[in-house]
């Protein structure tokens, strides 16, 4: 008589977190494994606290690679706490899967473990469940009294922009069919989409400065921008030509609707916006410059609420692009 093979059993959660995302914690007392991890906070030191979640059709396409999707998957979270100015130490790691997909979750890991020992960052913990494919990192950093903060702009102080900007929405422009670039644009654009660069070592750089404020660019230039003011109770004027555009928006037409609202409005750049004291101009140049990354300063905060473009012709520009908002778009 044939004896009948067992189907071989599908790893639970448990094997899941044990295989792809359990390994040794620093600065960490207790890490993956337990109801809850035990982290020791450095003295004189605050937590920053953050979470970014990703969803399928929503913030990726389904069928996104997924060693560049583990990357952004840290990197959007990384932003967040560049912004703040504070240093990445800790994360969590929620994951919905549609399937057990091993393959998926081997090159995920990797490129999620890859940038998270560029900045010496421990997974402490998450959960794993089936359902639509959804990605929630928890990022958690130390800082002190000198954090970045949203509501610390002043009236006369310069705003500012690292890198530059619009290259990410053109590269999904050109993914939706909307335009097709040339294969070098291409790939420079898709580049920025799905492996953002986190300004962690600018944003740590410039909390040593007096008074910063700043956001992480996500939603659009004047979307996050439009925060800042909101919080800090201010307006602004911004100069259309002084925002630094990536380069394959300049092979597109002169005054392209594209090009306007990719570099005004876009979001997915990750780059810094912040406003400092106008006689700190040096101090952001150095800052900058010891972290590595270009800055631009692209206007003024003023009194008079609201955020206003100035074109070439010194003449306030009709915007109507605001950047992404998760329920209006």
């Amino acid at each position: 008589m044939t004896a009948l093979l067992a189907e071989p059993a599908m790893p639970s959660e448990f094997d899941l977190i044990q295989r792809f995302f359990t390994r040794p914690a620093a600065n960490t007392v207790l890490g993956v494994g337990d109801d809850a991890a035990l982290l020791q906070v450095s003295p004189g030191k605050m937590l920053a606290v953050s979470s970014d979640m990703l969803v399928a059709g929503r913030h990726f396409l389904p069928d996104a690679d997924p060693y560049l999707l583990g990357h952004k998957t840290l990197a959007v979270n990384l932003s967040d706490l560049a912004a703040m100015g504070a240093k990445p130490r800790w994360a969590t790691l929620a994951l919905a899967l549609p399937e057990v997909n091993e393959t998926w979750l081997a090159a995920f890991s990797r490129g999620f473990f890859d940038l998270a020992d560029r900045f010496a960052v421990s997974l402490v913990g998450g959960d794993t469940t089936r359902g639509p494919l959804n990605l929630c990192v928890t990022i958690l950093g130390e800082t002190d009294a000198r954090a970045l903060r949203r509501d610390a702009a002043l009236v006369g102080d310069d705003i500012w922009v690292s890198g530059d900007l619009g290259g990410a929405a053109l590269g999904l422009a050109h993914l939706t069919g909307e335009i097709t670039l040339n294969a070098v644009a291409a790939a420079a654009c898709l580049t920025r989409l799905h492996q953002p660069e986190p300004r962690v070592a600018l944003g740590l750089a410039l909390a040593q400065l007096p008074r910063v404020a700043a956001i992480d660019i996500s939603d659009g230039l004047l979307a996050d921008l439009g925060h800042i003011l909101e919080r800090s109770s201010v307006g602004a004027e911004i100069e259309l030509i002084a925002v630094p555009a990536h380069s394959a928006l300049h092979s597109l037409l002169p005054g392209s609707v594209l090009a306007r609202r990719c570099l005004l409005a876009g979001g997915d750049d990750y780059e810094l916006c912040f406003c400092a004291p106008v006689e700190d101009a040096p101090s952001v140049l150095a800052a900058a410059a010891a972290a590595g990354v270009a800055v631009h300063r692209i206007g003024r905060i003023g009194s008079n609420l609201g955020l206003r473009v100035i074109g070439q012709d010194g003449q306030q520009l009709q915007i109507q692009e605001r950047g992404f908002d998760h329920f209006a778009n």
